[in-house]
């Protein structure tokens, strides 16, 4: 009795109908990839080109905001770094990917 109930279940359970290629499945995969890439990658590496375009455009004399939070006036600009002045006779050497916000002294 046993044998012939799991004989039933493996014969129904093959025969089930298949609902195609699945196309739509890989179109809809696809569809989100692309929504990824211009609402989120795209942005970003927009973001990112600016601020490296700042970042080498940098001039002594510029405000600079630290991704620490720190405010200062750049001091010196040297190949890998910048010393940023945030007090009268305070100087901070920074990595140059350590600044967040570049604003220019003639803005």
């Amino acid at each position: 009795m046993i044998s012939s109930f799991l004989s039933t279940l493996a014969q129904t359970s093959g025969a089930a109908p298949s609902s195609g290629p699945g196309y739509q499945g890989l179109l809809m995969m696809g569809l989100m990839v692309v929504m990824f890439y211009f609402l989120l990658i795209r942005p970003q590496q927009r973001q990112r080109k600016e601020l490296q375009q700042r970042i080498e455009s940098m001039q002594t004399g510029d405000k600079v905001v630290t991704t620490a939070g720190i405010h200062g006036l750049v001091h010196n600009i040297k190949e890998k770094t910048v010393v940023i002045k945030i007090a009268d006779s305070t100087m901070v050497e920074f990595d140059k990917t350590a600044v967040a916000l570049v604003v220019k002294k003639d803005a």
